[in-house]
């Protein structure tokens, strides 16, 4: 069963950032209705009230609806809702003028003025702040508010309002719309740094595990290099040399035969030494990878006179460790702990940014993969043991622990 928030949880930051910006911008809608259409009933009777109101939730209902789409053409998802964002113009248009033609054709009442009056600059405002949104040119979402701020003054006017009314009038849906529209575009704003700065992140992680990986085949290259084209030279002459049946040939091939033996020799070597891994290496490297993916890494504790066995396994522990940092969660920061107790070496790995993948599988506590397990099984082999869990919120903790000695355990297998 999952937990409550679990589909939170399981979201990644930016996708966390933009929920939350989109339910803002749905919650615009409410604050409209809210505001305007629902204190109209203070203000004026039940039936006008609710004419209103109803107006007034349409005109919110297509904020909302303009509002996603023009947030998923902020996001590339979508094209251009221009349709959409003609139809808020109008509709605001429309129910601004209806408002002005209500307080000065309709019933007499000061309450009626005031709701009039509401209902005019906060359809304008929100439908001004809204449309903003769809619109990527800043001039343009400039030239948006101050049209329907000079257009709010010239509707009134015409239809009886005073001018210093009408100049206030224009200004203060100036002064809203403008808010509106900046809350828009740096909500946008805002959106996109945090999904550039989580690419930036997966970027240099790659990076670092690309660099790790030239380095493997850079080192691969020094030794084959050399050997190979002195193969393929020798080779060449021994064809020549047999082609004109000079006993030479046997000779260059037995030297071919000899620089490939020391070669599988040599490739073994490069190989066991990535496989078992050293500790002190693991560790600086482990530094380093993840400082290059902006995660900050605090190494203590010496590795220095370990048993070769334990340094390869706890080398492993180091590796995985840090490659599951850099694939699952969102760390920020890291911690790698050597200690001796006991007669034991204990290592700890903790970091944070931990969260819980989808389907409900915890990458972290090693449930569904294969990668801790395989640790278990390289510890157990010179009688130590691995824990993972999770301390805190958000964080994981990896604890290795292996004798100083392995002759005991070595003992007992045989």
């Amino acid at each position: 069963m999952r937990r409550p928030g679990g589909w939170w949880r399981r979201k990644s930051t930016p996708a966390k950032v933009e929920t939350y910006t989109r339910w803002s911008f749905h919650f615009f809608g409410v604050i409209e209705l809210a505001a305007i259409g629902l204190s109209t009933f203070d203000q004026v009777g039940p039936r006008l009230a609710g004419t209103l109101t109803l107006l007034v939730a349409v005109h919110a209902g297509i904020c909302v609806t303009t509002a996603s789409r023009a947030l998923d053409f902020t996001r590339g998802t979508r094209p251009q809702p221009v349709r959409l964002l003609w139809t808020l113009a109008a509709a605001t248009a429309v129910l601004a003028v209806g408002a002005i033609g209500l307080a000065e054709r309709g019933p007499a009442g000061e309450g009626v003025d005031t709701a009039a009056g509401s209902v005019f600059g906060g359809v304008l405002c929100f439908g001004a702040g809204t449309i903003a949104l769809g619109v990527r040119n800043r001039r343009r979402i400039g030239a948006i508010v101050g049209g329907f701020a000079v257009g709010a003054g010239v509707v009134a006017f015409p239809l009886g309002l005073p001018a210093p009314a009408a100049l206030v009038t224009g200004c203060m849906v100036l002064l809203g719309a403008g808010f509106l529209a900046f809350t828009s575009v740096f909500s946008v704003w805002l959106l996109n740094a945090v999904y550039a700065l989580d690419e930036a992140r997966e970027t240099r992680a790659r990076l670092a595990v690309a660099e790790e990986r030239l380095r493997f085949g850079r080192d691969l290259h020094d030794v084959m290099g050399r050997n190979l084209a002195v193969i393929a030279l020798k080779s060449e002459l021994a064809v020549r040399l047999a082609r004109r049946e000079r006993p030479e040939a046997v000779e260059q091939m037995i030297e071919v035969q000899r620089i490939a033996q020391e070669s599988q020799r040599e490739v073994r070597d490069v190989v066991r030494g990535y496989r078992e891994a050293d500790l002190e290496v693991e560790l600086m490297g482990a530094q380093g990878v993840l400082a290059a993916a902006g995660i900050d890494c605090r190494v203590t504790g010496e590795a220095a006179g370990l048993p070769a066995e334990v340094q390869s396994a706890l080398g492993w522990v180091v590796r995985e460790a840090t490659t599951n940092v850099l694939r699952h969660g969102e760390a920020e920061r890291c911690t790698v702990a050597v200690r001796m107790t006991e007669g034991r070496v204990v290592l700890t790995v903790e970091n944070d940014g931990v969260g819980t993948p989808p389907g409900g599988t915890d990458e972290a506590t090693g449930s569904g993969g294969s990668g801790l397990a395989g640790l278990r099984e390289r510890l157990s082999a010179v009688g130590g043991t691995l824990e993972a869990e999770r301390v805190g919120k958000g964080a994981f903790r990896l604890v290795a622990q292996a004798p100083l000695t392995t002759e005991p355990e070595l003992e007992a297998v045989s």
